[in-house]
């Protein structure tokens, strides 16, 4: 019988907060030179030892007066002073002002003796050795007295001081070279799983190996907090090397984060070495995402570190490092949370929930005419898909008791940033080359390429301003078509074909389109017409077809297996074929329509994404195929 842990009773958020809470991970405050302390927080108070400024100075150009020369002076009886001198800035005075006399001074320069205002030099006139001073002034005119910014002895600074360049400006005036601080709190990140590998390392798509997405993610977000991440070597599911990587991060840092595997093994592994190497105080959450994550303490050199031990998938792994774990690392580093950005919206679809844990559901945000409102979707791929991390604009909490969210329910949105801009267009639909182009011309949009089903309803349950779709649809949709364009499809191929019936007949490995695309709507209809003219069916002839349900969502995805070999044909476009080199046989031209929703088709952002494809010819030439529908 195996004795894998299971998740039986899961912790409340509350308790997960509390957990974390209890760790310790603050290290000692530290001296940073002046140069490196943006960012850092005053770990104590810093006060002026000097004045600022260190002198009386001049705060315009003009000349150096005893007030109670000018008094009465004005345009029809000005005052005559005689002119003893000149002081400039950064100079000692040679001159002193008595009464009678003025001197020519700078901004900035110090006020020589005896001068307690300054006149700007156009209310005066130099009259050759005398200076004509046509307003009165008082003692202090224009002239900032010595400390008059910050006095020896003042309170500077107090501590938890986040340093931006305002605080570096006032440090640099005093003087200070070297900035008492809180600690950074390092952070060690061991991501689980043999099959993941460093960015910009050589990727081996045919062992299953993956980019590993979590480690920078979550370093990022460590140092966006504050913290000082330290990034490990991959750790797999083999119980000695995950003790020493565990054990080398908790010697080596404040708090350990390990991202786990998806397999139960590494599960496993992780939770024995926190169980016989420190201590477990929590094991899995009520929440979604992040249902297995760990908390507890690793045994080191010297006081035990803290653990926290997130999910494997990114959007998972970030939510969860975002709700629990940053907060912990910015108290650590003496920062204060964050301005939360919060934006109210109207939710565009019913949305069914009744899992009863809190949910954290990642939402994405669009523009809407005539309100400062948003409209607010879900965007809801998997925690395995980590386009969803760019998709979202922020999370709306969905509480374990709610049984759904009613489209047109108002919901509060925390926004990942404060400077999170709301796209202005939301489109949906085809994968295109075209649209691509197009869409770098309009400002802020974001566009989900989920095929031309999928685009439609969508479409219709009101989410998106525009669907772009392809092929027969047997979907209906209210909509306004705003243009259209062909593009030439057909089979890429390795090696030449005579044509659809060739794919039916030979033994060849294909790649097909998945069933959202227009594309595959396309090509079944043409099966279909090929399964008439033999009097079979559509059905039958795509069971001779090796690798007919062997499908794919981007474009490009056939053509690229073709090109190494994994398939002698693959459904795709002649753009397609012509920019990877390949081979293609045509099958006919299909159409693709710009559709919007009816009360979005004078939105602004539609009209540039219209206005764009007006002007496609350039991109169309580059794009082999392509014409205007």
């Amino acid at each position: 019988m195996s004795d894998r842990k299971e998740f039986r009773d899961l912790s409340t958020p509350e308790e997960a907060h509390e957990a974390i809470a209890s760790l310790s991970l603050t290290p000692p405050p530290e001296s940073v030179p002046l140069d490196a302390a943006r960012g850092r927080v005053l770990a104590e108070r810093v006060d002026a030892t000097i004045d600022v400024p260190g002198f009386d100075r001049a705060s315009m150009d003009g000349y150096a007066v005893r007030g109670r020369d000018t008094f009465g002076a004005d345009e029809s009886d000005p005052v005559v002073l005689d002119l003893v001198g000149a002081v400039h800035a950064g100079e000692e005075p040679d001159v002193a002002v008595e009464p009678g006399t003025c001197a020519e001074i700078s901004t900035g320069a110090v006020l020589p003796p005896g001068a307690d205002a300054v006149v700007m030099v156009e209310r005066t006139d130099d009259l050759g050795g005398e200076i004509e001073i046509r307003t009165a002034v008082a003692p202090g005119d224009s002239v900032m007295l010595a400390g008059a910014d910050i006095a020896a002895g003042s309170r500077a600074l107090g501590p938890g001081t986040r340093i931006t360049p305002r605080e570096i400006g006032l440090l640099s005036a005093l003087g200070v070279d070297e900035v008492p601080v809180h600690g950074a709190p390092t952070v060690g990140i061991v991501s689980t799983g043999d099959e993941l590998v460093r960015p910009g390392d050589e990727l081996d798509s045919s062992r299953g190996e993956i980019y590993d997405v979590n480690s920078q993610t979550i370093a990022a977000g460590v140092a966006e907090a504050g913290g000082e991440p330290v990034l490990y070597p991959h750790a797999g599911d083999d119980y000695e090397e995950m003790e020493r990587l565990l054990r080398d991060a908790a010697d080596e840092c404040d708090l350990v984060l390990s991202s786990g595997s998806t397999s139960a093994s590494a599960v496993d592994v992780i939770y024995r070495v926190i169980e016989e190497r420190g201590e477990l105080l929590l094991h899995g959450v009520a929440v979604k995402p992040g249902k297995p994550m760990l908390v507890g303490r690793l045994d080191s050199a010297e006081t035990p570190s803290a653990y926290v031990g997130l999910p494997g998938y990114p959007v998972s792994a970030l939510t969860i490092f975002r709700t629990f774990v940053a907060p912990a690392i910015r108290r650590a580093a003496g920062r204060s949370e964050p301005r939360t950005a919060t934006m109210t919206g109207e939710f565009a679809v019913r949305e069914r929930y009744s899992e009863g844990r809190l949910r954290l559901m990642p939402v994405g945000l669009v523009e809407r005419a005539g309100t400062d409102e948003p409209l607010v979707y879900p965007v809801d791929k998997g925690s395995g898909a980590t386009t969803s991390l760019v998709e979202a604009d922020g999370i709306v909490e969905v509480h374990p008791d709610t049984e759904y969210i009613a489209a047109g329910e108002t919901v509060t949105v925390t926004l990942f940033s404060p400077d999170v801009r709301v796209p202005r267009l939301l489109g949906v639909g085809e994968d295109d080359p075209l649209l691509s182009r197009l869409l770098d011309r309009v400002d802020a949009p974001r566009y989900l390429p989920v095929g031309s089903r999928e685009g439609i309803r969508r479409l219709r349950d009101g989410a998106p301003d525009v669907a772009v779709v392809a092929g027969p649809s047997e979907r209906d949709v209210d909509s306004e078509e705003l243009g259209a364009w062909t593009r030439e499809w057909g089979l890429v191929v390795s090696d030449p074909l005579d044509g659809l019936a060739d794919l039916v007949d030979r033994d060849l490995r294909f790649v097909n389109r998945d069933r959202a695309a227009g594309l595959r709507a396309t090509f079944d209809a043409a099966l279909a017409a090929l399964a008439d003219d033999r009097g079979s069916s559509r059905a039958a002839l795509a069971e001779q077809i090796d690798g007919y349900d062997l499908t794919v969502k981007a474009h490009e995805s056939p053509a690229r297996a073709v090109r190494s070999g994994k398939a002698d044909a693959g459904l795709g476009l002649r753009a397609t074929a012509e920019t990877l080199g390949l081979d293609f046989v045509s099958l006919g031209h299909e159409r693709v329509a710009l559709l919007a929703a009816p009360d979005r088709a004078n939105k602004p952002a539609v009209g540039e994404l219209v206005d764009a494809l007006a002007d496609s010819a350039d991109d169309r030439a580059l794009l082999p195929g392509y014409d205007v529908a």
